[in-house]
């Protein structure tokens, strides 16, 4: 095997591991012998240059990126259900054309994606728009919408390039505190333990994905909401195992990051559609606090109402007149809420968003 060859591998090995811009950190990567650790050292600006030049293969040839992303299926294991790999496919399919309405060169790397099996909540985006999605994730999201919005956001890092731009902030002179053996694999190994991402980074991120959901099918609201979903589920410790969609040390609350994003949603309606405490405002106007209904709290739906209301102003359905269709209550062609038995009438919906809007 040629020298050039061997580097390839080596690094594929320890990429899969320790070259991602996940959710969570995978697990520890055993340290070296102290004999193969200083067989390894070759100098610090050499290493930079032949773990650039491996970034640079990894992100940027097509060769490279399958070459991860088979590394990426032997580590984690391929794990298939026909309606949840449909689902995936459906959410690529959709977030690729929304973000190719703003940014073509989505289509110089189109994402490869799989689901893997492991059963934490996580899914993470590596060189060469390489993605998976722990089946974990699927026991606590099961909205396709809130499912895209984790996607949006990893694939925000993506179209940024921040893994490798994490990568390359992270070497330095503590390039073998973890060593593996080669410098190649020391220099792996030490990213993840530096994250290399930063707090702009993730708000980067954030921010991408609110325009990719607003440019797809998926509801809008669904980016505040799963956010509000994570608050109900495990309260507002960002640094807690259901920190979904992290990678710097020092990321923004799951508050915050909701908050972030209702702000999005007001600004949408042009400054008309607030939520406070649950409660769906118009004009500052009390419109309705949704019943808890179908896995999600009263908050939760509350932002997906927001969603559906800056939708409508957005796209001038704002200016019908509201209606119910069934147990829907509709704005223009804007659905708003579908009704449970333990909402208000839809009716009185309707007739009270007519007065108000």
């Amino acid at each position: 095997m040629t020298r050039k060859k061997w580097m390839r591998r080596s690094i594929a090995l320890t990429l899969s591991a320790a070259l991602i811009t996940g959710l969570s950190a995978p697990p520890a990567i055993a340290e070296a012998s102290t004999e193969s650790i200083i067989g390894a050292v070759i100098g610090g600006a050499v290493a930079a240059n032949e773990m650039n030049a491996q970034i640079k293969y990894y992100n940027t040839t097509e060769e490279g990126r399958q070459a991860l992303f088979e590394e990426l299926q032997e580590k984690y294991g391929v794990y298939y259900r026909y309606d949840l790999n449909s689902q995936l496919d459906r959410i690529f399919t959709n977030l690729t054309a929304a973000i190719g309405s703003m940014d073509a060169t989505i289509y110089d790397r189109p994402y490869n994606y799989f689901i893997n099996r492991e059963d934490s909540f996580n899914a993470f985006c590596t060189l060469g728009h390489n993605m998976s999605i722990n089946v974990g994730l699927y026991s606590y999201l099961s909205n396709e919408d809130e499912i895209a919005v984790v996607l949006a956001h990893e694939m925000g890092h993506g179209q940024k390039d921040h893994p490798a731009k994490g990568m390359k902030r992270s070497l330095g002179p503590a390039v073998l505190a973890s060593a593996t053996g080669t410098v190649l694999g020391a220099i792996a190994a030490n990213i993840w333990s530096g994250q290399g991402l930063t707090k702009p980074m993730e708000w980067e991120a954030d921010n991408l994905a609110f325009e990719y959901i607003a440019r797809s099918p998926y509801n809008p609201g669904a980016t505040a909401a799963v956010w509000q979903r994570l608050i109900d589920l495990t309260g507002n410790n960002a640094a807690d195992a259901f920190s979904v969609m992290t990678g710097a040390a020092d990321h923004p609350s799951n508050a915050a990051r909701r908050d972030n994003y209702a702000k999005k949603l007001t600004a949408m309606s042009g400054g008309t559609v607030t939520v406070e405490d649950g409660v769906v405002y118009v004009n500052k106007k009390k419109l309705l606090i949704p019943a808890a209904a179908g896995g999600m709290s009263s908050a939760e739906r509350a932002y997906f109402v927001m969603g559906n209301l800056a939708a409508a102003y957005r796209n001038g359905h704002a200016a019908k007149e509201a209606y119910v269709d069934g147990r829907t209550v509709m704005l223009g062609l804007q659905p708003i809420v579908s009704c449970t038995g333990n909402d208000a009438d839809p009716a009185e919906i309707a007739a009270l968003l007519n007065r108000i809007k």
